[in-house]
């Protein structure tokens, strides 16, 4: 390291006989780089950071220390700085003239000449305005030009003091800049990605006045998404639409277990069908055939046959159908609950009512800022929904349909149409978009659905709609054997293969029944989506299998 005594003797001394003498110019020059070497060490010495860079542009900026690309070697876990990182989403106006660390991506670098550029820093999907100026006392033109020079997504951490501007930002969510003063680039995007952050990111709003308008933007399209889902996953809607998911799921578990809900989880590989019909995923188990569970239902009534009393799980759910529809999936995540009945079935709807009304205040309350982002770029009406859960007869909503012109088979199922129809008259004469719809026909519900007591052709069950659409199907178990054999063999299943479920009851089972919901299709409704790839991470239906 050079010191003051160095630069005196380089100045200062004179040549030997061997060099030739140089001019008072030549040595002038000389000594003013080797004090500009000398100031860049003791500014690096005293900064905060300890990460070395590699080595930027020319020897001659007393800035170098302050930006450039971080080797992979400082990147292997090799110290422990204790450093204070800053969140992107907590900057607001209390923290003026405040020191941060933030890391981030660059979404944005824009250049202005020489002298300044902006870089938009985004963190988990909100956005702040990072500003870097050519000045004598912190950042240099070299500093600017390698900051204009990063490649948009590329990972970076920025140092620099909070300011407050005049006028509103538009382009971040953050109403506060950073003065630049360090900037590292952490990991480099490739240059041209596949998708744009800021097409996929795009309101359908301002598309929709685009074409309208005769401007063509880009419209990245569902495929094209799902194709390159690392990168769609990072736009402030999509951020918000998987913290929505993943509060809706704690919100189950948290209300199951307050009412006494035991968690457990059952097996996905079974010998036989869990619902009945041909819908499963096949496979070789060791030489013995094999399925996927199309959902934990045996295993639940199991559970309640071992005296659990109440049991509920989270965990993935496989349906073989071929249904290329905008609901359906072939793997999702099920939310499943079962339950000892005292006298009425009616015992699991109370459950299902207080469930769903606290998972919708919870959301509305807590994940104000998640739903404004999934609003910004896909908008949405609030769900209209009862504080006392409202309740139709599958007779009483048949007769409401006929009422409006629709004719629908009482000993039918409703289909897609049906249901929203249904759904649309409920919200007009009833003011809400979340109600149940119980004693469904026995004919279009699984084996082991207990029927009716008065009348044998319905059934003690129900389905549960958002906004015209079924989410949830459950109802009262079939717990006595013989009569379970019955309906199994009407359903076309055969009983061997599910002979330890049906010798489960012979051993003394409560009356019980339970409920099970797609947690995608859940948000999907909430927010009003269009389609259940939305709120599917890494979706699978009948034509995708990666990423």
């Amino acid at each position: 390291m050079t010191t003051e005594a160095d630069l005196q003797s380089l100045s200062l001394s004179s040549p030997s006989v061997e060099e030739p003498k140089k001019s008072k110019k030549a040595v002038k020059k000389e000594a003013a780089k080797a004090e500009k070497l000398l100031k860049r060490q003791q500014f690096s010495s005293a900064s905060p950071s300890s990460v070395e860079v590699t080595a930027v542009d020319d020897a001659d900026d007393l800035f170098g220390s302050n930006y450039g690309d971080v080797p992979i070697l400082e990147l292997q876990s090799k110290t422990v700085t204790g450093r204070k990182w800053t969140v992107v989403e907590s900057m607001d106006a209390e923290m003026k003239d405040h020191s941060v660390l933030v890391r981030g991506r660059a979404q944005t670098i824009r250049a202005v000449g020489k002298n300044i550029a902006f870089v938009v820093l985004r963190e988990r999907g909100f956005t702040i305005q990072c500003i870097l100026t050519a000045k004598p006392d912190f950042v240099s033109k070299q500093m600017v030009k390698f900051a204009a020079g990063i490649s948009r997504e590329s990972i970076v951490d920025i140092e620099g003091v909070v300011s407050v501007p005049e006028k509103p930002i538009t382009g971040a969510s953050q109403q506060v800049e950073i003065q630049v003063r360090k900037i590292y680039c952490i990991s480099r995007a490739i240059p041209n990605l596949p998708i744009n952050i800021e097409d996929a990111s795009r309101s359908e709003v301002d598309l929709e006045k685009a074409d309208k308008m005769g401007e063509k933007l880009v419209r990245v399209g569902q495929d094209t998404r799902l194709n390159y889902r690392v990168l769609d996953v990072r736009t402030p809607a999509n951020q918000g639409i998987f913290r929505i998911q993943c509060q809706v799921e704690n919100i189950f578990r948290q209300f199951m277990l307050s009412e006494g809900f035991v968690g457990i989880h059952t097996p996905k590989l079974i010998a036989g069908s869990s619902e009945g019909g041909s819908a499963v995923f096949k496979l070789d188990y060791k030489g013995q055939s094999a399925c996927l569970a199309q959902s934990p239902q045996l295993h639940k009534q199991i559970s309640i046959c071992g005296d659990f009393g109440r049991v509920f799980e989270v965990g993935p759910v496989f349906r073989a159908e071929d249904s290329f529809t905008h609901r359906h999936l072939c793997e999702f995540v099920g939310l499943d609950a079962e339950m000892e009945i005292k006298e009425h079935y009616s015992e699991v709807m109370d459950i299902v009512g207080r469930l769903f009304v606290t998972l919708f205040d919870s959301l509305n309350q807590n994940c104000k800022k998640e739903l404004d982002a999934v609003n910004m770029q896909y908008p949405f009406e609030p769900l209209k929904y009862l504080r006392n859960t409202l309740r139709l007869s599958f007779e009483e909503g048949v007769q409401m349909l006929k009422e409006t012109g629709v004719e629908v088979d009482p000993f039918g199922d409703l289909n897609t149409e049906t249901e929203r129809k249904l759904g649309q008259i409920v919200k007009e004469k009833y003011n809400t978009e979340f109600y149940i719809l119980h004693r469904y026909p026995l004919s279009v519900r699984p084996f082991y659905t207990m029927p009716c007591a008065d009348n044998p052709a319905y059934s003690n069950s129900f389905d549960v709609f958002i906004r015209g659409e079924e989410i949830i199907s459950g109802a009262q178990r079939v717990h006595i054997p013989e009569l379970l054999i019955t309906r199994a063999e009407s359903c076309g299943i055969d009983v061997k293969t599910i002979s330890s479920y049906v010798d489960s009851f012979r051993y003394g089972a409560p009356p019980h029944g339970g409920f099970g919901v797609g947690l995608e299709r859940v948000v999907m409704l909430f927010c009003a989506l269009n389609n259940i790839r939305k709120t599917s991470l890494y979706p699978r239906d009948p034509l995708r299998l990666a990423p």
